[in-house]
């Protein structure tokens, strides 16, 4: 009995003190950009994300808290004989699905007969394992809608139907807008360039497309949109002629899927994230009125700016929502590091993350 009981309070003190260490935490030692973590089969999480040293590819890491990371080196190289992507690979996502663990990432398509400067496409790589070795499903990206696309994400509907989200690059996509207008009365810029955010249906088994993408959400047309300003600021600060709507991430919580999406220069200090719910998986979505959920703090006297391109996770029992993002501090400079903070949706059904915070 004794022996019990002193098994239950290791037990205890590693579940508390696990929390308050990891509330004291951020930044991680991780040089992500674009982190995704998924909580696998095994009872670990695995992190993967955009750099960290990878040769046109994808790094891991894992952990058994989301405290302690262990570096797990490449698990994923492209450009390779038979690679449909060459260069820039962004925003790894992977899911265990039926055994296999799928990943979604972003590269420049090797099919460029007309030189574009940003020809990104979505694909698929599967693995017997979250550390790999993954490989390409195929040699041709996921779909070509015809425009340069990065940041996939999947959800699955109540009915098993399988949905991607992915963002449309502001390369050569000039919008009308009265923030334009402004922009270019005031003289900052002569046009606006910006990205959207579709959805479409996908096989299950990763492999093609059903019907055509849907627009979901794009950056706000009218000056009195409450959230033109947010989602304007690296135009009207004179940052970039552009305007980012990306870095999905969708879940579903009761009848209602909420996307996480962040706006800004994803270099800038203003790079925040908001939300929007619907009750459909391919919408029509309505931003929140409580947006940004999560952005520099530098103005209320703390040292994150940059704060974007979120994924979720779930403590082990499934009631703690994490949320996992990129930022920068004014010890990281330029550096893009990983931030893990608890958020959760309310009984309202309003979103809310905790943080930045920052180890004191």
């Amino acid at each position: 009995m004794r022996k019990l009981v002193n098994q239950f309070f290791v037990w205890l003190c590693v579940f508390f003190f696990s929390s308050v260490a990891y509330a004291s935490n951020n930044p991680l030692p991780v040089k992500f950009g674009d982190p995704y973590v998924l909580l696998a089969s095994d009872g670990r999480y695995y992190m993967y994300g955009t750099g960290a040293g990878a040769v046109d590819g994808f790094c891991a890491y894992s952990s058994p808290d989301l405290v302690n990371w262990k570096a797990e080196g490449q698990v994923f190289r492209g450009n390779i004989p038979g690679s449909w992507g060459v260069a820039n690979f962004w925003a790894p996502e992977v899911y265990e699905l039926n055994g296999k663990f799928y990943m979604l990432y972003s590269a420049d398509w090797k099919v460029n007969p007309t030189n574009e400067q940003e020809n990104f496409r979505i694909g698929v790589a599967v693995a017997d394992k979250p550390t790999g070795p993954f490989r390409e499903l195929s040699s041709e990206p996921l779909f070509d809608p015809g425009y340069p696309v990065i940041d996939g994400n999947l959800v699955v509907d109540e009915k098993g139907r399988m949905f991607l989200y992915y963002s449309r690059c502001c390369y050569k996509h000039p919008v009308e807008s009265e923030i334009a207008a402004q922009a270019k009365k005031e003289g900052k810029f002569d046009s606006i360039e910006e990205s959207w955010i579709y959805g479409i249906e996908v096989k299950p088994d990763l492999t093609d497309v059903i019907g055509e993408p849907v627009l979901l959400l794009r950056p706000p047309v009218k000056l009195n949109d409450k959230q033109s300003e947010w989602e304007s600021r690296s135009v009207t600060s004179g940052e970039v002629n552009r305007r980012w709507t990306e870095g999905p991430f969708t879940f579903r919580k009761g009848d209602t899927y909420y996307m996480m999406y962040s706006a800004n220069f994803f270099g800038g200090k203003n790079y925040a994230v908001g939300y929007a719910t619907s009750k459909n998986p391919l919408g029509p979505f309505t931003k929140a009125a409580n947006n940004p959920v999560l952005e520099k703090n530098v103005e209320k006297g703390g040292i994150v700016t940059g704060t974007g391109h979120n994924s979720i996770t779930w403590s082990k029992d499934g009631k703690q929502m994490y949320c996992v993002y990129h930022g920068r501090t004014q010890a990281t400079g330029d550096e893009r590091v990983v931030f893990i903070d608890k958020m959760g949706v309310d009984k309202n059904g309003i979103l809310y993350v905790e943080g930045p915070t920052t180890a004191k």
